[in-house]
């Protein structure tokens, strides 16, 4: 695999600064849905997502292909692809950008083929619309076999129709679709939803063999943080919205410094170290039709100070690549939380 380092020195390929979305509602009210997100991706890096659902994580990436729900609302900011700013783009612009050089894959895409096409049809159909000029017959289905061989479906089932599938083979041919028109970076939004551990295992590898072998970016969202530490070079952590912290994989599982993150990891079970009892993780995220003031994380932080429920805290940079919101961030532990850690649940009242 390519090195870490060697990746970090590369040109940028996506540069998404201070990204605002809101949703807005029947009654003129807005959900404050993304708020000032920033990140950086580097050609065949890739960055994983991690939040509770409700974060934001889904609407950041639909945000980046422009196909978020009608009443999303783009407040601010700018996603700038291979120094292309998306959001000024025509429709009918962003319509060329899409899928040829940033697709995706879905949230529960192994679901939504059409059963009435077979798989190779419905690939084909994204060819014909985003190739220039349309491939022939012929370079369409020596695609298609190249893509199947990529992830590891034999070529015999492209005339297949999609029951015809199991369920990783299905999520393999969805993958294989998003990389249909060669493009420069995938956001893949739970690929592995649904799928049993092996099968998850293997989908992970695939798309691990799949960037090596293309030099690709890829943005991984998922629940589960596991994935994110065995994929990812960088992770970027989400909170009602906002990023709160983003650096290197490695470093934040090591050493988590924003209270958010250092939670996360403590309720996550791990095969690896002494055993420990898990801390969880209390309250509920804040409702984002009216978020509360200060730092978003404040009512649940077992370190929020009176500052932190008035005063907003910047994402700022504590060290090379690492990036951290949070006023108080010097008073996280180095080891992770359990469930007896006495701090918490003094403050378990906040």
């Amino acid at each position: 695999m390519t090195d870490t380092r060697t990746r970090s020195s590369r040109e940028s390929i996506l540069e998404v600064k201070n990204l605002v979305m809101n949703y807005e509602l029947k009654d003129g009210g807005m959900v404050s849905a993304v708020e000032d997100v920033s990140f950086e991706l580097k050609k065949g890096q890739s960055l994983g997502l991690v939040g509770e659902s409700g974060c934001g994580k889904t609407s950041v990436a639909l945000t980046l292909l422009q196909l978020q729900a009608a009443n999303a609302r783009v407040l601010g900011g700018e996603i700038n692809l291979d120094g292309i700013n998306l959001l000024e783009l025509s429709p009918e612009e962003m319509r060329q950008h899409r899928w040829t050089d940033i697709s995706m894959v879905f949230q529960g895409a192994m679901n939504s083929w059409n059963p009435v096409y077979t798989v190779g049809e419905q690939i084909r159909e994204a060819m014909d619309l985003h190739w220039d000029p349309k491939p022939t017959a012929a370079e369409a289905y020596e695609k298609i076999v190249e893509l199947f061989n990529l992830v590891g479906i034999n070529p015999e089932m492209i005339e297949r129709y999609p029951h015809e599938f199991s369920g990783g083979m299905k999520q393999r041919a969805v993958i294989a679709m998003a990389l249909s028109c060669d493009p420069k970076v995938i956001i893949a939004d739970e690929p592995t939803t649904a799928l049993d551990v092996i099968v998850q295992e293997q989908i992970l590898e695939e798309l691990k063999k799949i960037q090596d072998e293309l030099d690709m970016s890829i943005i991984y969202i998922s629940h589960d943080i596991a994935v994110i530490a065995e994929i990812t070079d960088l992770m970027g952590v989400m909170y009602a919205g906002k990023l709160v912290e983003i650096g290197p994989t490695a470093e934040l599982f090591a050493k988590p410094r924003h209270p958010y993150t250092w939670l996360i990891l403590s309720s996550t079970p791990s095969i690896t170290g002494p055993r420990r009892a898990l801390a969880p993780l209390e309250g509920e995220p804040p409702n984002l039709l009216d978020p509360p003031s200060g730092c978003r994380f404040h009512p649940r932080c077992p370190f929020a100070t009176d500052k932190c429920s008035q005063e907003e805290p910047p994402l700022s940079e504590i060290g090379e690549g690492h990036m951290i919101a949070c006023w108080n961030h010097e008073q996280v532990p180095v080891t992770l939380a359990t469930a007896e850690d006495d701090s918490r649940s003094a403050n378990g009242s906040q």
